[in-house]
Formats: C-alpha cells, sequence, structure tokens
C-alpha cells in the first residue's frame, strides 16, 4: 500500500512537469520508505544530481524529515556513508563550486568607494555571511579561497560557522617557510576537521584608483553621473589611476584557471568568498558571457551562488535557498505545491 501511494504521488509530479517520464529522471528520483513501528516515514529528495525542477535557475530540494540529509548532498564527488559496498556503481567526478561575495563592509555603509582598502564587515554584513552560511550548510567543501582582503575573509569563516560538517577553516600562511612551519599541524585526526583557506591578492575587489575612500554621490556630483557611471559599469574603461572591469578580470580569471580550476577537476568542492568585481570576473568566464553581457551582471552582498563543475564544464545552479522553518530546508515556489500533493497522499497511509 505504501508502494502503491509513492508511485501514485510520483505520478501527480510527473504529470505536472517536474519529472520526465524517461528512465534516468525517473531512476534519479530520490524516494525512500522506511519501516517505523508506528507505520512508516517517507524521505524524499526531488531532484537528481544537476536537474532542474522549472526552466528558472533555480535549484530546489525537499527534506522531509528534521535529519540534515538532503540532496546537496549529491553535489559531493565522495560519498558521506561509511557503508558503500564494492558493487557501488563509481561516481561520476563532480564537484560543487560556491561564488560569495562579502557582506556589507562599513564604507557600503557609508558609500564609499572601498576597492582594495581592507575595510570589515558591518553588523549587518556580519548577518548576511552568516545567513549566506545556512544557505550552503549542506553543500561539501573541502577548500576556500577568499581575496587578501578581511571583509571577504571574514565572510567565508562566518558562513562556515553554519555548516553541518563543523570542520573548522584554518587559513594556510605560505608567505615564508617560518609561516608554513610555524603554521603546521602535528595532528593527522585534527587535520581531517579542518578546511584550508587559501588568500589571494588576484581575487581582490578592482582597485578604484583616485576614487578609493571618496563618497559615491559627491563623486558623481563633481565628476558627473555619465562619467562615473562610465568609471563603474564601462569594460575597459578604469578610473584615474585604477583598474577597469577588464583589468581586474585578466588577474582574477587567470588566478581561477591556474589554482582553482585543477581543484574542481580532481573533484574538490570549493568555496570562492570575494568581491563584486572579481566575482563578475569568473561568472564571466563560467557562463561564458560576452563584455556587454558582464558590464549588466549586478551581485548582491553575501547572496552564494552554486555551479557544479563535471568534466570541465560548468553548470549553474543559481542561489541555494535559505531555510524557510525548522525540520525542512527549503523548497521553491514552483515546486511546493507539488510537493504538498506528494506529502498528502503518502499522509494517508501513515
Amino acid at each position: 500500500m505504501a508502494t502503491t501511494a509513492l508511485n501514485q504521488a510520483i505520478g501527480t509530479l510527473q504529470s505536472h512537469g517536474c519529472f520526465s517520464n524517461s528512465g534516468s529522471h525517473r531512476d534519479s528520483l530520490n524516494a525512500s520508505v522506511r519501516l517505523i513501528s508506528k507505520g512508516f516515514k517517507v524521505e524524499v529528495g526531488l531532484l537528481r544530481r544537476g536537474s532542474y525542477c522549472s526552466r528558472k535557475r533555480s535549484f530546489s530540494l525537499v527534506q522531509a524529515s528534521s535529519s540534515q540529509t538532503t540532496v546537496f548532498d549529491a553535489v559531493s564527488s565522495r560519498s558521506e556513508s561509511t557503508s558503500t559496498t564494492k558493487d557501488s556503481p563509481k561516481k561520476s567526478n563532480e564537484a560543487a563550486l560556491i561564488l560569495i561575495r562579502h557582506g556589507e563592509s562599513l564604507w557600503n555603509e557609508k558609500n564609499l568607494f572601498t576597492g582594495c582598502v581592507d575595510v570589515p564587515l558591518t553588523k549587518k554584513g556580519v548577518e548576511e555571511a552568516i545567513e549566506a552560511g545556512k544557505r550552503i550548510s549542506n553543500i561539501p567543501v573541502d577548500m576556500i579561497y577568499t581575496s587578501a582582503l578581511i571583509r571577504a575573509q571574514m565572510t567565508a569563516m562566518l558562513a562556515m560557522t553554519e555548516h553541518r560538517r563543523k570542520k573548522v577553516p584554518i587559513v594556510m600562511h605560505n608567505e615564508s617557510e617560518q609561516a608554513k612551519t610555524w603554521s603546521q599541524i602535528f595532528s593527522e585526526e585534527t587535520k581531517k576537521q579542518c578546511i584550508p583557506v587559501v588568500t589571494a591578492w588576484q581575487l581582490n575587489e578592482r582597485m578604484y584608483g583616485e576614487l578609493q575612500g571618496l563618497n559615491k554621490q559627491e563623486t558623481a556630483d563633481r565628476y558627473g553621473k555619465e562619467q562615473v557611471h562610465e568609471w563603474r559599469r564601462s569594460y575597459d574603461t578604469p578610473p584615474p589611476n585604477g583598474e577597469s572591469l577588464e583589468m581586474c578580470a585578466k588577474r582574477a580569471v587567470a588566478y581561477f584557471k591556474e589554482q582553482i580550476e585543477p581543484q574542481l577537476l580532481a573533484g574538490k568542492n570549493v568555496m570562492i568568498a570575494a568581491h563584486g568585481n572579481s566575482l563578475r570576473s569568473i561568472i564571466m568566464y563560467l557562463d561564458k558571457l560576452t563584455s556587454q553581457e558582464v558590464i549588466s551582471l549586478e551581485l548582491s552582498t553575501g547572496i552564494p551562488m552554486l555551479y557544479i563543475s563535471k568534466e570541465g564544464k560548468f553548470i549553474r545552479r543559481g542561489s541555494p535557498p535559505a531555510p524557510s522553518e525548522a525540520g525542512v530546508y527549503a523548497y521553491t515556489k514552483v515546486c511546493k505545491s507539488f510537493c504538498d500533493k506528494f506529502f498528502s497522499v503518502c499522509n494517508q497511509y501513515i
């Protein structure tokens, strides 16, 4: 009877377009019926790895119990379970890439051009970083890359305090042999509970030159709105003695290709905490945007973006939704009504 209910509910979802009738999609549905003393419990992951539930660029998932297991676990190229058997099929070499623009900084709050000036987060920025951590709390992270600026590093560290694996981010100091020696960890068990954090100036915000520290509105009044808009939003026009987006992209993308992409190809899940322009540059590379398309790309502070790296290609999954209530990780609006129908059918038999 339970199986009948489950199949009926799956059929309802398929009829509404959340799943195709193809064998590959049906086989990928992660649904299980687990017997317990007073009936059965349904645990469902509604999306296979790399699938959409709508045409929108949103990654939706459902957690039907208060446990922390969700389909984000499928992002990992390594299983969390220690009970795998020799007969288990080999997983494809997929990896998660998380991009997070830092939370609001003290100069964001004051509407000042910040660029490469090293300014910390505001209280709101701290809250944004923590909220970002909640959004990615079920996505595996093996390595973290940040810029050399404190607002990006704070964002990464605060986000990881919310991660369910509870691993500790450790900043790697490679500036000298003495730094390497002094920061060495001598416990192999402790190393397993750490996530290396690599800081790189190449991921810094673009350098705004003579605009750094100036109020944005006052600068517009002084130089004219059109001129300031060109400095801020054109691709190849730098502000006085500063960097253009093109110049920023040259260093940020080169670093991504040389240092970060090989980690993803090796199956490691990576988080990058950086800045609006350095991340726009990387997204330009990932999404193959033109110089005209990238100038209209806006990134909000503290909102993570998820990509899946597979066989040298990058598939955007949008922003992981925030938790809405205890025991339920998230729904997208598109799938919520379908999910409700699923569970209402199953509840008839509980």
